[in-house]
């Protein structure tokens, strides 16, 4: 009995991996992946940053409020990801300025604003009548569906990014470790912030199409965090983070394939698991020291 259920397991494994090679021949397929390894590197890159400047509940609240975006496209009866855009950039901008502009804490800035934007996007999508396909596109995300477009959009976004930190690499890290420092340097320290901003805003609103608004900021979050736990050294704990937001997109996608799952909950949890496997062994290898 044992070795017929062995057997049937190998079998179920060998068809799966024949499905997958056959998926790779479609277009779609061929678009997703090299999608999710754009944005992964661009998490990679971008999520560095955003993990040493505390900015992952700043990203978290754009990628929220982006629902008031994709409503708005709807019930205008244009392409929502054509709203979506503009609205993650003016929305990116507009906090860090109401940030910059109050006594109050950041995350309490953010909190009322993820909070008005949320109940603004239930009641905009609340007066969407018929098919919500698009709504539920955005909240789950569709990285299947990311067309040629799409992927020059976030090829766009990742050059950029790449030319704006990688050419101001030393200011970056001086304004990331202390500003005070960075201004008395010359760093111009408002317009690298608003202009890292708007890099992220946009980050955020094309890996929403593949990951959702849920869980894109995971997308962020984990590559660079998984990275720290690996190397304090800046320029390693960069490539480090890089390597892993693109090859957990790779690998995420190659489960969804062999496993038929959602393929961006699936890079997702790729990550998630690649974090805890580093988190285990850095621990353990503490320990052990």
């Amino acid at each position: 009995m044992d070795l017929l259920i062995d057997v049937q397991s190998a079998l179920l494994g060998i068809t799966n991996i024949h499905e997958l090679v056959n998926l790779l021949q479609f277009p779609f397929m061929q678009r997703a992946i090299i999608g999710a390894v754009f944005m992964g590197i661009l998490g990679g890159l971008l999520g560095s940053f955003v993990t040493l400047r505390q900015l992952s509940f700043f990203s978290h609240a754009v990628g929220h409020a982006a629902l008031v975006g994709v409503a708005l496209g709807v019930l205008l009866n244009t392409n929502p990801n054509w709203m979506l855009l503009p609205f993650t950039l003016i929305f990116g901008v507009i906090v860090l300025y109401l940030i910059d502009k109050t006594d109050l804490a950041s995350d309490s800035v953010l909190s009322i604003v993820l909070s008005g934007a949320l109940a603004i996007g239930v009641i905009l999508s609340s007066m969407i009548k018929g098919y919500r396909g698009n709504l539920m596109a955005v909240l789950f995300g569709d990285i299947l569906a990311i067309d040629s477009t799409d992927l020059m959009l976030t090829l766009l976004v990742l050059v950029g990014s790449s030319i704006f930190l990688l050419s101001t690499l030393q200011q970056q890290i001086l304004l990331t470790l202390n500003p005070d420092v960075a201004q008395v340097q010359g760093v111009p320290v408002q317009l690298y912030r608003y202009g890292f901003v708007i890099l992220l805003s946009l980050a955020v609103a094309v890996a929403i199409k593949a990951v959702g608004v849920l869980l894109v900021n995971a997308f962020l979050v984990i590559p660079a965090s998984t990275a720290k736990l690996m190397s304090h050294h800046f320029s390693r704990f960069l490539i480090l983070s890089v390597i892993v937001g693109s090859s957990s997109s790779i690998a995420g996608m190659m489960v969804s394939g062999v496993f038929n799952l959602a393929s961006g909950p699936s890079i997702v949890l790729v990550q998630f698991l690649v974090f805890v496997v580093v988190f285990t062994w850095v621990k353990l290898g503490f320990k052990a020291a």
